[in-house]
């Protein structure tokens, strides 16, 4: 199983449908999960992070093989993403991918994690990103299976 935990919801309906749509790809390979949890607008950045963490942290069970996304992880070609979900899976069984908010996660929820992956020094807009962890999980799928897939 995958779970993805996200800090904030998607309001736009054309994300939504991208996000509907990968979904349902993916649920051809294995079940998947997407958890919104409330994105804080307090004056301090740190208790932003504080309050998600406490919320995200209330969806990670002992069995998850937990990953980050963040900007400072390590960064994979997608055949290389695909080869580390299979070894994750191997090791946990289930994949918690971790999309913290405006402010990043806090250093406790990176600490904890078993790997920090970033897919770009750049900086993505939080609902964008998930469509594309979406599609690299799909394509990881894809290459995993021998399956053609545009290039």
């Amino acid at each position: 199983m995958i779970k993805i935990i996200a800090v904030g919801n998607i309001k736009e309906s054309f994300f939504k449908e991208a996000i509907l749509e990968y979904q349902k790809r993916i649920s051809k390979y294995t079940k998947l999960e997407i958890i919104e949890v409330k994105d804080y607008d307090l004056d301090s950045p740190n208790l932003n992070m504080e309050k998600e963490k406490e919320a995200i942290l209330k969806h990670i069970t002992p069995k998850d093989f937990i990953v980050t996304l963040v900007i400072e992880g390590k960064e994979m070609t997608s055949p290389s993403f695909a080869e580390a979900l299979d070894k994750w899976f191997m090791q946990k069984g289930n994949i918690t991918f971790i999309i913290g908010g405006s402010n990043g996660l806090s250093k406790e929820l990176k600490d904890m994690s078993n790997f920090q992956l970033s897919f770009s020094p750049m900086t993505f807009p939080h609902q964008l990103f998930r469509i594309i962890l979406l599609e690299q999980i799909y394509r990881a799928y894809k290459i995993k299976n021998n399956e053609s897939y545009h290039k």
